[in-house]
């Protein structure tokens, strides 16, 4: 080794506090230096799974990294100085702009680039929002039931606020019920609701509305994967018909992928101050330069190209899911299908979803039952919610054949008992 080497290591050490120099003497230990531990791991070998059918993941493979790294670069390249600095707390003003271009286009928005907000993705997003609603007098939110049960009321929660459940059923959330409760603001999946799939009636659109116009209330809209449609064309946003009534959020998590950590708020007049001071003080503003290379992607064309080969690859998909469920478990019904990248399946009245759902990873296949959708964490109806989107072609196939009698209820339960009469 060279001598400027062994210098620069000595120099380290001593910075570090491990090794003391004195002029005219040696270099030594230095006394009572501190040994860190380092923490013991243990490995925890997992057994792979033939087939993970969990929800809310998008095909992370189809990641289009080829033009997210062409973004990055095109956009650094051009950036202003200034952009490089702390900047306004409601996001870049060039993805403010491209996204309600976006948004008006393909969501049929009222987009004013003035009154968005982007943030780190929907959860943080529904707790900026909520914690705005609360300073303005809110007390009480309401969710979808089945619906986010966990999400939604840790972020009321941690805005102070109460929440309450209310009833979903075949056209989506019973506006009646929500009538009945105190609850001055509302988060609703209204074009392709969460779990069940169904999209929200269009009289209960127009009662949703009417409802927080008389209640002085504010609908939260989590326009969570309406991109990804295959009966028609995508359904539009509640915010175009109230956008005074109406909070929109949406993000990339699943049209490219979670790690972006990038949405955005659409607000009404008066609550964009408030969600934007939050957002300040909550974390001085999402990343810009991810920000920019999200605005570059979406105005050079490549962000609606990666769209149309994703419907296309999650089309295929549940087209090869419903295929192996005819085959395999032909009794059971599947439904929420028209569009996103998840469906449910009805099993049998005597079935047991929890035992469904370990019977089916005691052979390798990831399974997820709705009741942890549900406030009450009631497993009946028996469903399951099948994630396909980060789901191969093969694995769809094998892992529906190797659960299959399961499914149907004649499968036999690992203790000797059917798993549909547990």
């Amino acid at each position: 080794m060279s001598r400027g080497l062994v210098q620069e290591c000595y120099a380290q050490l001593q910075a570090e506090g491990y090794l003391v120099t004195r002029a005219g003497s040696g270099t030594r230990v230095a006394a009572h230096t501190p040994v860190p531990q380092l923490p013991v791991k243990h490995a925890t070998m997992r057994p792979a799974l033939l087939a993970d059918f969990q929800w809310g993941v998008p095909d992370l493979r189809s990641f289009p990294m080829a033009d997210w790294l062409w973004a990055m670069r095109e956009s650094a390249r051009s950036a202003s100085v200034s952009a490089l600095a702390y900047g306004d707390a409601r996001g870049s003003a060039v993805l403010r702009e491209v996204l309600a271009g976006y948004l008006r286009r393909v969501r049929a928005c009222v987009a004013d680039p003035e009154r968005m907000v982007v943030c780190s993705g929907y959860a943080q997003g529904l707790g900026l929002a909520l914690h705005a609603l609360a300073r303005s007098g809110v007390r009480t939110v309401a969710y979808e039931d089945p619906g986010s049960p966990v999400t939604t009321r840790s972020a009321a929660a941690w805005a102070g606020m109460a929440s309450v459940p209310v009833p979903v059923d075949d056209r989506g959330i019973d506006v009646e019920a929500l009538a009945a409760t105190d609850a001055r603001a509302v988060v609703v999946t209204p074009a392709h609701q969460w779990p069940t799939g169904v999209v929200l009636a269009p009289e209960r659109r127009l009662a949703l509305v009417d409802w927080a116009v008389r209640r002085d209330a504010v609908i939260i809209e989590d326009d969570y994967d309406a991109e990804f449609r295959y009966d028609r064309d995508p359904v539009g946003t509640l915010q175009g018909l109230a956008p005074d009534r109406v909070i929109s959020s949406g993000s990339v998590s699943k049209s490219l992928a979670p790690a972006v950590r990038l949405g955005w708020l659409l607000c009404p007049p008066g609550l964009d101050a408030l969600v934007a001071e939050h957002k300040h003080l909550s974390d001085r503003g999402s990343p810009t330069l991810d920000q920019l290379a999200l605005a570059t992607l979406i105005e050079s064309g490549r962000y609606d190209r990666h769209l149309r080969r994703a419907r296309t690859r999650y089309a295929a998909r549940r087209t090869t899911l419903v295929e192996a469920l005819a085959a395999h478990a032909p009794g059971v019904a599947v439904t929420g299908l028209a569009a996103g990248f998840h469906a449910v399946a009805h099993l049998g009245p005597n079935a047991d979803e929890r035992a469904v759902v370990t019977a089916a990873r005691e052979r390798s296949v990831g399974l997820y039952g709705m009741s942890t959708c549900r406030t009450s964490g009631a497993t009946t109806p028996a469903r399951l919610v099948l994630g396909f989107g980060n789901v191969s072609h093969h694995a769809l196939a094998v892992g529906v054949q190797v659960v299959g009698d399961l499914l149907r209820g004649d499968g036999r339960h690992p203790h000797g008992r059917a798993s549909g009469q547990v």
